[in-house]
């Protein structure tokens, strides 16, 4: 029945086509929002996702991205299950902001300073915070990161799965599924993630590589097969956007978005092909 509501929740995500980029690739804290994106609409990107700073700034990316036809995909907030504050209060009416924009909560649970099963804490954050996006008609997703509370897309469908809402999915983040070891087993985490999935995000690596300077690379580098990989999730019921992890790839801003986005057309143009 979960699997039921959260499926038909994802299916009405963007097409498989959409690809935006992570603000760590768009000149994060140096580039002003109007540089950010009359960059990335020149280039053909379709929108970008933030990291969450306060709402002064949210609501300068808001007018900016609107402007120039851009969609903000995902907002990405930390979240801290065994912290009395699990996050910034200020994000409730961040929240409110987003209403009608269809921006994704992209919520991280960091890593407990304490030891034990989190996962009821975790549960409960997810709840309240999804509760507040389903009042401004928003959904979330959980964003595994590498050492954190929720470090796979295993665990965060584990968590969806507990959160049992019907705004709620998971994310499955190529870098860290390699970070954390679990690169070999991408076929059996596709089949059983994929249909639940809000967000996908890829990046260029290499797959011998151990170390995030070789697991986040720039679209046109290394050796993953991007195609292949995108073709399983699309048949294991993935049709949402994809999402362009950049963090601390070496080179020109401006130079990598270019590069970025041809290797994203010739990918793109594959999916169709036998």
């Amino acid at each position: 029945m979960l699997a039921a509501v959260l499926f038909a929740f994802t299916a009405t995500a963007p097409a498989a086509s959409e690809f935006f980029v992570f603000d760590n690739g768009v000149g994060r804290g140096k580039w002003t929002p109007e540089q950010q994106a009359t960059t990335l609409k020149s280039l053909g990107y379709d929108g970008i996702s933030y990291n969450y700073t306060n709402n002064k700034d949210l609501a300068d990316w808001l007018k900016v991205c609107k402007a120039h036809d851009l969609k903000i995909y995902g907002l990405y907030v930390s979240t801290s299950p065994d912290n009395p504050q699990h996050y910034d209060p200020q994000f409730k009416a961040a929240i409110k902001m987003l209403k009608g924009s269809d921006t994704i909560i992209w919520m991280t649970l960091q890593k407990p300073t304490s030891k034990g099963d989190h996962d009821a804490e975790a549960v409960k954050i997810v709840r309240e915070i999804a509760g507040l996006a389903a009042e401004q008609g928003l959904r979330v997703a959980i964003y595994p990161h590498f050492g954190f509370c929720v470090a796979t897309a295993a665990d965060g469908l584990r968590i969806a799965k507990l959160s049992n809402l019907p705004n709620v999915g998971a994310t499955l983040n190529l870098c860290h599924e390699f970070l954390t070891g679990n690169g070999g087993r991408l076929d059996e985490t596709i089949k059983a993630v994929a249909s639940y999935c809000t967000l996908v995000s890829i990046n260029g690596l290499e797959v011998a590589g151990k170390t995030m300077d070789k697991l986040i690379l720039r679209l046109d580098q290394g050796d993953f097969d991007q195609a292949g990989y995108l073709k399983k999730l699309r048949d294991a019921g993935y049709h949402g956007p994809i999402g362009l992890q950049c963090y601390n790839v070496k080179g020109d801003v401006l130079e990598n978005l270019k590069a970025d986005i041809a290797a994203w057309r010739r990918i793109d143009g594959q999916l169709d092909k036998p």
